[in-house]
């Protein structure tokens, strides 16, 4: 299930572009992850990491793409939004896509340590919150994988 059906875009594409905002945060030291904000088909919005470029932790790159895409919608509620994003959001972003009511989450690599759509946390799913979302992983993940675990390779030192 990699592509929805009324996306006039598809997953895999709009995480290429995804991929392209993750590498462009490396530019400035952040860790590379990517997000666009599609709303009928189109890219809304697009953003990567700006934690150290800002010196802002809250700078992750579905927060700024969430900002963006509601504004150039005019409204915070985004249930017709799909985000997609080069890895898993972690609690503060899924926390942001069901207050946004998103509508749907498609994300690269599974993030294990801080994952909160399925790996460690599931706040999109969860029937306890005011919202869930649909969820796709996986798409393209081992090129989003690799690029954070190429990353944080160079910042220990590693090749």
């Amino acid at each position: 299930m990699s592509e929805h059906p009324t996306s006039l875009v598809s997953d895999q594409a709009a995480m290429r572009v995804a991929l392209d905002e993750a590498l462009a945060a490396t530019a400035h030291g952040d860790v590379p992850v990517g997000a666009v904000a599609l709303a009928r088909g189109e890219v809304v919005s697009r953003a990567h990491n700006e934690r150290e470029l800002r010196g802002d932790p809250t700078a992750h790159a579905e927060l700024l793409a969430l900002r963006a895409a509601a504004e150039a919608l005019g409204t915070w509620r985004l249930g017709e939004v799909t985000v997609v994003v080069t890895l898993e959001p972690c609690p503060m972003c899924a926390g942001a896509l069901v207050a946004a009511r998103v509508g749907r989450l498609v994300f690269g690599a599974p993030d294990p340590r801080a994952g909160a759509c399925g790996s460690l946390y599931n706040l999109c799913g969860d029937p306890r919150l005011n919202h869930e979302l649909r969820v796709t992983g996986g798409v393209l993940e081992d090129d989003a994988a690799k690029l954070v675990r190429e990353f944080f390779s160079v910042r220990r030192g590693g090749a």
